[in-house]
């Protein structure tokens, strides 16, 4: 990055994350002075190259061409895409919902609110056919909080655990299940079938594997991110071994195409094998770089008896070695590492040190 400098001085060349943190900093003083309490000081030896938290990236890295899918319809605002024998996919390129033609109605699975508003219009472009079942993934609002919007009032399937954090929600926009399972569920309708699983806790309790046997495609929301790095802090997952582990069991799984809830575009088994690939990265980083880093001291021997700012300082250091060691094979292979790798770093280990 070239930093623009008024007449009179020198241009020079400096990594982003000194140009941003000295320009968060305000000419604030470094620890050989006195340093003023809580106020950002000098950055850590062997920073990466990859801007931390809470400091704004001048460029994101470009999108590897794996992380390219076709482009919505910027008139509709969405596309729709034939995935084989009555099975569609509806997205904005951000959120993917997918409903399935059978001979008397259709069946729909999820109802992001993004897409909640056109998703009648997608499903009347292929057929005349009513809605006459609603399958959640799990309880997230993100991918069902439009299901009121669309005024059905059919049967509404989704595993136990999804139904109790929708009680809880008391919220509107995610009517109440009626129809819940336990461990499995085969919806056999309209010479249709959808094979629906719990395969235990991973990203949150509830979250559901949708299998369609006919057109061998298989739909697990917020696991698997095609041609992307996770959403931040593993996509928020409250079980981070249960999630290795369900990327694990869908890569052994007999499908041709994965929906993954997110994201723009279908993907394959190659697509698992590389996020499984990626997890094993990180959780062997994050290790090496918790047993690399001591604990203590701070910078100011002053924050001594701080036993949280002993344990950041900790954290923070390791942090810094696993980015670094995950930049050079994974910063141009996955969309999305500048933004979130960071955020998978302490979330791993975090749970290296606590699961």
């Amino acid at each position: 990055m070239s930093l623009t400098h008024p007449p009179g001085t020198h241009s020079i060349l400096l990594p982003l994350w000194v140009v941003v943190l000295s320009s968060l900093a305000f000419s604030s003083p470094s620890f050989s002075q006195t340093p003023t309490p809580g106020q950002a000081g000098e950055p850590y030896a062997n920073m990466p190259r990859i801007a931390p938290p809470g400091v704004q990236i001048g460029t994101y890295l470009p999108l590897p061409a794996g992380a390219e899918g076709p482009p919505i319809n910027a008139t509709k605002g969405y596309r729709t895409q034939d995935l084989g024998k009555g099975l569609y996919l509806i997205t904005d390129n951000i959120y993917q919902s997918l409903f399935l033609v059978h001979k008397s109605g259709v069946i729909l699975i999820d109802a992001p609110p993004s897409l909640a508003v056109h998703i009648r219009q997608a499903i009347a472009e292929v057929t005349d056919k009513r809605i006459t079942h609603l399958i959640y993934s799990h309880s997230h609002k993100d991918h069902i909080g439009g299901a009121n919007s669309l005024g059905f009032n059919g049967p509404i399937i989704a595993q136990e655990m999804t139904r109790v954090a929708l009680i809880k929600a008391r919220d509107a926009d995610r009517p109440i299940p009626t129809i819940t399972f336990k461990s499995q569920y085969d919806l056999t309708v309209g010479g249709q079938v959808l094979m629906l699983s719990y395969r235990g806790y991973g990203q949150t309790p509830g979250n559901i594997y949708i299998y369609a046997p006919a057109q061998k495609v298989l739909m697990v929301v917020d696991v698997i991110f095609p041609g992307w790095m996770p959403y931040r802090n593993i996509a928020l997952a409250q079980d981070i071994p249960g999630v290795i582990r369900q990327i694990n069991e869908i890569a052994d799984m007999p499908f041709d195409i994965l929906v993954g809830g997110h994201v723009t575009r279908v993907g394959t088994r190659a697509d698992v094998l590389v996020q499984a690939e990626f997890m094993r990265d990180l959780v062997g980083a994050s290790k090496a770089a918790l047993q690399r880093t001591t604990f203590g001291p701070t910078h100011n021997p002053a924050d001594q008896s701080n036993a949280w700012a002993m344990a950041d300082s900790y954290m923070d250091r390791a942090a810094i070695q696993c980015v670094n060691m995950m930049t050079e094979k994974w910063a141009t292979r996955l969309a999305g590492f500048d933004a979130y790798i960071w955020d998978q770093c302490f979330t791993m280990q975090e749970s290296i040190r606590a699961d």
